[in-house]
């Protein structure tokens, strides 16, 4: 048996697909069917207002919306803070602002690694990758 200690309340169990122990996985399930149940009768809440009325942290809120649990559809209020900056979104892990900057420093990344020299050749006709720890 694989036994681990759970992540949520550190009770030793067998694992499992979710990785919980079933007292969490209960637990987990209750929050999930309540938030649903909260958003079927007032689509036009917020997050913090869910998460307020239910008591459920935003974080959980969070990551059922991301695993596809809630469906933010037909709640128009209903946002979710971006991974990086906490600032709310509709779709994907990141804002537009650290999406773009996420693009310009990898282009710039791009660019530096391609202007320096290109890789040497070694003894037996390998190339020597560009990395500081083999210069």
């Amino acid at each position: 048996m694989n036994l681990d200690n759970c992540p949520r309340c550190g009770r030793l169990y067998v694992k499992n697909i979710m990785d919980l122990c079933q007292p969490c996985i209960k637990e987990l399930e209750y929050e999930y069917e309540t938030c649903v149940n909260y958003l079927r009768e007032f689509r036009g809440t917020t997050i913090q207002e869910l998460s307020d009325a239910t008591e459920i942290s935003i974080k959980e809120i969070t990551r059922f919306i991301r695993e596809g649990r809630i469906s933010i559809a037909n709640a128009p209020n209903m946002m979710y803070p971006c991974e990086v900056c906490g600032t709310l979104i509709r779709d994907g892990h990141m804002c537009d602002n650290c999406r773009n900057r996420l693009r310009k420093d990898l282009t710039s990344l791009t660019r530096e690694i391609t202007e320096k020299e290109p890789p040497k050749k070694t003894s037996e006709g390998a190339y020597r990758a560009l990395d500081k720890r083999n210069d």
